[in-house]
């Protein structure tokens, strides 16, 4: 199966040796996006809301620059450090899909890279 490279400079150049996606047939593999502001390299962590905000809107242009949107998004999956701060993040992400929720796991983790509080990667699915 051909495997496609998914770069976009609407959101954070990879920090490490992975590619923002990898499209390969309909499925886009989305690896975990931080709250990295692309036009600045600078971390939007003024709060939980806006870590959040940050991660979902790299994640759209990930899933823009191949052709998609939130309504593709097949599973997602949360990392946290606090679950106290579940509550807050649920309701951001829910805020950028239209009902039709995509499966998901949220997982508590002790750290994450950078320091920051939430981590967010997701798989979608282009139709044929």
């Amino acid at each position: 199966m051909k495997k496609v490279v998914i770069n976009t400079n609407m959101a954070p150049a990879p920090i490490g040796p992975y590619n923002q996606a990898i499209l390969t047939g309909n499925l886009l593999f989305i690896s975990g996006q931080i709250c990295i502001d692309p036009a600045t390299g600078n971390l939007d962590n003024k709060d939980i809301q806006a870590e959040t905000h940050r991660c979902m809107q790299n994640l759209r242009a990930i899933l823009n620059a191949a052709g998609m949107n939130f309504s593709h998004v097949v599973k997602t999956t949360i990392f946290i450090t606090d679950m106290k701060q579940f509550s807050e993040i649920n309701e951001i992400y829910g805020q950028y899909f239209t009902g039709d929720f995509p499966a998901r796991e949220t997982v508590q983790v002790s750290a994450l890279p950078k320091f920051v509080n939430v981590e967010i990667s997701m798989v979608a699915e282009k139709e044929s």
